[in-house]
């Protein structure tokens, strides 16, 4: 299944929708991008006057990339009616990530059975420095 296929079977658009490019997904793993645009609206309030991209949101971007893509490609036959939940988390956060920085998401895939995908999934900055990793489960269900 090709990149841009994945892409458009996501369940999210903007202004929730963390997923810019999916650079590689086989049944092992996905590799994406994605830039935190300054004007984004959590950036008003997330902190004052000193801007940081929230942790809630970091994990979602690294769930859009690192396991939601993924599961699409491993359900090929995924509907536009298919439910695709986060079920846990457990993320250490290493570094913060500012306004108008690109990120890189990279998931492993722990295991994919019953519908359940379990993956370790890791984020680095542009400087190749990992701001935050864990792993993360999620279901995908007709």
């Amino acid at each position: 299944m090709q990149s841009q296929t994945i892409l458009e079977k996501l369940p999210y658009s903007k202004p929730f929708l963390f997923v810019d490019k999916l650079i590689s997904v086989d049944e092992n793993g996905a590799t994406g991008t994605f830039t935190f645009n300054e004007n984004l609206d959590f950036y008003t309030g997330h902190f004052k006057n000193n801007p940081v991209t929230p942790g809630v949101i970091l994990t979602e971007c690294m769930a859009q990339i690192g396991l939601v893509c993924l599961g699409i490609y491993l359900i090929k036959d995924l509907t536009e009616k298919s439910l695709v939940a986060l079920s846990s988390t457990q993320i250490d956060f290493l570094k913060p990530v500012f306004p108008n920085e690109k990120v890189t998401v990279i998931s492993e895939k722990i295991y994919f059975r019953f519908d359940k995908l379990k993956c370790k999934v890791l984020m680095k900055n542009e400087k190749d420095e990992i701001v935050c990793e864990g792993i993360i489960s999620g279901f995908i269900k007709e």
